[in-house]
């Protein structure tokens, strides 16, 4: 089933895509956590093929958001089918009732579920491993028990873990991080290890083949919590309502890092790519855009999307009263030596969210633009993964998938472009100024 052998093709803004034999047709899959980013991106990709998925269940605890579902073709909206299904308080035989009394089949499966468990007041995220990998562990193990209760035996079954697989999280990774690294099982619970374990032997067990990691992911939900890129358009929509500039509150080093980030839709081809091609059986792939993109560039960006009239504070030049983050130590760290990965913030965007003055901002704009989104009301959920962004991790290496055949590409900066026009469509943003963004070429 191997796509070698035909020519690429582009969808939007998405080069390079891979095309399979056009008697690959009529298959059916199952989607698990269908509407948070990762998901709604594999669905998305998959329904830009409709001619080769004729049927896909998406199961998910909450139904589809309607908002979410106008942002998919109408046309193809019948080939969707929901299931309701909860993976945390259902046991395996009751999840298994519910996909056989809803005809479930399925000749792949890809398996988004997530449940992120709130760390305590003021404690850095992913700080209460241990019951990340209580839920999580517990959610994939439920489901892969009720479908060893039922009919569905899938070709292949696609894992997407993430950029934590390889402890950036923690403290100093190797750069770039390669699929073939050693996973730092010894430094700290890690809810992925856990997932692939019982994953592998599931498949083992019944031949199945597996797939499995992209980093900051790009996409539309209305679940903003996992969004670090959404928080920074409401700055920038915040900055333009009190006319104040654009200000950047970490380093010099950091205003001009370049880093990766993965496009959710991108991923998603990918992620297709993987569980068709039989020379992907059994191997793990990193995914992200291959396009370089910096603070410097996209504060830019963010001015001329939102009009903001006062322009850009860059960074101040004296990092004396600014608030250092340091993660991981020099006897604790995923490489096995060397000092901890350290930052500097002028301020936090959790601190910026929780001045008064700029959720007041925020509710005028929700009134004028008919916006029914207020991240304003969750703090900590909504802002708290900026932070983390501003600490250098990775890149995630793309040499693999690139050796086997893989070609996609989307330009970073038009991705966040194309997220939050939809999320303008979701009543999350207010619309941007322009119609259209500056390109990284």
């Amino acid at each position: 089933m191997g796509s070698e052998n035909y020519p690429l093709r582009n969808s939007g803004v998405y080069h390079n895509l891979p095309q399979f034999d056009p008697s690959t047709k009529d298959l059916t899959a199952i989607i698990t956590g269908a509407w948070g980013i990762s998901g709604f991106g594999t669905l998305c990709a998959l329904l830009d093929s409709p001619h080769r998925w004729s049927k896909i269940y998406t199961i998910s605890r909450s139904p589809p958001p309607k908002p979410m579902l106008k942002l998919l073709p109408v046309e193809l909206c019948s080939r969707i089918q929901h299931v309701a299904c909860d993976f945390v308080s259902a046991t395996p035989e009751q999840i298994a009732s519910t996909l056989k009394d809803a005809g479930v089949t399925a000749d792949y499966i890809f398996y988004y579920s997530y449940s992120q468990p709130r760390p305590d007041p003021g404690a850095d995220a992913w700080s209460n491993d241990e019951q990340l990998v209580k839920v999580n562990a517990s959610m994939l193990s439920n489901f892969l028990q009720a479908l060893s209760l039922t009919d569905v035996k899938p070709k292949r079954f696609l894992l997407q873990t993430g950029g934590k697989h390889y402890g950036v999280h923690i403290g100093r990774a190797r750069t770039p991080c390669l699929e073939s690294d050693p996973q730092p099982r010894h430094l700290a619970p890690n809810f992925y290890y856990a997932q692939e374990d019982m994953l592998f032997e599931f498949c083992a067990k019944n031949g199945i083949g597996w797939n499995s990691r992209p980093p900051w992911i790009i996409g539309p939900t209305t679940s903003a919590a996992m969004n670090a890129i959404y928080p920074f358009a409401v700055y920038a929509a915040v900055a333009a309502e009190r006319g104040l500039p654009l200000v950047f509150n970490g380093t010099w080093d950091t205003w001009q890092d370049c880093q990766h980030h993965g496009t959710a839709l991108l991923t998603g081809y990918l992620s297709e790519w993987a569980v068709l091609e039989d020379k992907c059986k059994n191997e793990a792939f990193n995914s992200q855009d291959t396009s370089p993109f910096s603070w410097d560039r996209f504060w830019e960006e963010l001015v001329r999307w939102f009009n903001i009239g006062e322009g850009i504070v860059p960074p101040q030049e004296d990092e004396g009263n600014m608030i250092e983050i340091a993660v991981g130590g020099a006897t604790a760290t995923p490489m096995g030596y060397g000092p901890p990965v350290r930052t500097k913030l002028a301020f936090t965007m959790l601190s910026w969210a929780q001045d008064p003055e700029n959720a007041k901002a925020w509710k005028a704009i929700m009134e004028r633009h008919g916006l029914t989104h207020d991240p304003f009301q969750d703090v900590q959920g909504n802002f708290v993964f900026a932070d983390v962004q501003f600490i250098k991790a990775g890149p995630v290496g793309m040499n693999k998938a690139r050796r086997l055949g893989w070609t996609g590409f989307v330009d970073t900066m038009e991705s966040i472009f194309e997220m939050y026009t939809k999320m303008n469509e979701l009543g999350m943003l207010p619309p941007m100024e322009v119609d259209r963004p500056k390109a990284l070429v």
